[in-house]
């Protein structure tokens, strides 16, 4: 996911009346006006989903199809030679996530990938998305056609009251299986569904028709366990469970072994390379990383926020922090950066330069929180 902005008149989500009538606070994101946060504020939304259910609205981001003449299995070979993920090894209805790599093994954007039967069905993120699809039809073009699917809306619902929620309508989405993907009819509204998110928390991505998106939402808010949730605690969840933002904690100058997703590279993939970057990539799962992506508890009440130094014991800069913040959950600071590799063990004693004063931390495990992900 990425934090990129941009200074161009802004677009608009099918939700933005919806969220002028909730009272949201409406910020420029990624070239559209979104909202940061609702009147019961970032702390209330954040704990609302963790305890119940939040409903985000993440139309923002890029859908798209990647097709070719003999299915998914032609579309999948042909994404493989950009991205490092074991894509051909989809199953039917199964999503994956994955990264565009490129020859300096740096990261161009992550995505969600999806086996949809007879294509490949995409999600990017929203400052990346022009660019992506760029990137797939100049690099896949001769092989597929892509498609972006520009008339749809995304909604995003989480927590552990989104599976019964959602079940009240459709049934079937109770049983479905973490990263998969189901057609489900919600209020009489088709809908293509996900299990899966960016809080850490079960529940749901639901891509639908723009022209429905409201009438969904609505439909989903109107019960009891569920209220709208910005960008803010859509942050603070998704630093709480580990995950990465695009464009803070990686971007191109950082490889996925650096920062710890050498576990989005498959087996298969591993030892057939053929994706950019993958000399390079490789020789660091192999031999080690110079750097690597950890969690940090500041010992002080303080943030840390991002591109704060790290320094080691003896004052030496060693990192920097990508991404900090107050954790609710967890109820106090907590950051993730950049480390020298020496210096990335669990436990290891850091050093955080914030606002002319000198912090201590620690480097802590990610997550910060248990993730509640659905297993069955």
């Amino acid at each position: 996911m990425t934090n990129n902005t941009d200074t161009t008149p802004s677009k608009r989500t099918p939700l933005y009346v919806l969220h002028q009538e909730l009272g949201a606070k409406m910020v420029p994101f990624a070239g559209y006006d979104m909202p940061v946060s609702y009147p019961a504020g970032i702390l209330a939304e954040h704990k609302q989903t963790r305890a119940a259910a939040g409903l985000f609205d993440v139309s923002h981001m890029g859908q798209a199809r990647i097709i070719a003449g003999t299915g998914f299995a032609d579309a999948a070979a042909a994404l493989e030679t950009l991205v490092p993920g074991d894509i051909q090894g989809l199953a039917p209805l199964r999503q994956r996530y994955t990264l565009f790599t490129d020859e300096t093994g740096g990261i161009l954007d992550d995505l969600m990938v999806t086996n949809a039967g007879d294509h490949l069905f995409l999600v990017v993120n929203a400052a990346c998305k022009a660019q992506d699809l760029e990137h797939l039809r100049t690099r896949l073009g001769d092989r597929c056609t892509v498609q972006e699917l520009a008339d749809r809306a995304l909604l995003a619902l989480q927590g552990p009251a989104a599976s019964s929620v959602l079940g009240r309508f459709a049934k079937a989405a109770e049983t479905m299986p973490f990263m998969s993907v189901e057609d489900l009819l919600i209020g009489g509204i088709a809908c293509f569904v996900s299990r899966s998110g960016y809080t850490g928390e079960d529940g749901f991505e639901i891509s639908v028709a723009g022209k429905e998106a409201e009438r969904l939402a609505r439909l989903l808010l109107a019960e009891p366990e569920v209220k709208p949730v910005g960008l803010g605690a859509r942050d603070s969840l998704r630093l709480e469970a580990g995950l990465c933002l695009y464009g803070q904690d990686i971007d191109r100058t950082t490889t996925p072994i650096e920062a710890g997703l050498a576990w989005t590279i498959g087996k298969r993939r591993r030892a057939e390379g053929g994706f950019p970057g993958a000399e390079i990539i490789l020789e660091q799962l192999r031999a080690g990383a110079p750097r690597r992506r950890v969690g940090i508890r500041p010992e002080d009440r303080t943030p840390a926020r991002a591109h704060t130094e790290i320094r080691d014991e003896a004052g030496r800069r060693i990192g920097e922090v990508t991404s900090g913040s107050f954790g609710p959950s967890v109820g106090g600071p907590i950051a993730m950066g950049y480390v020298e590799s020496g210096s990335a063990a669990e436990g290891t004693a850091l050093r955080l330069a914030v606002r002319g004063r000198d912090l201590p931390a620690r480097v802590a495990p990610l997550p910060f929180v248990q993730t509640h992900y659905y297993r069955g």
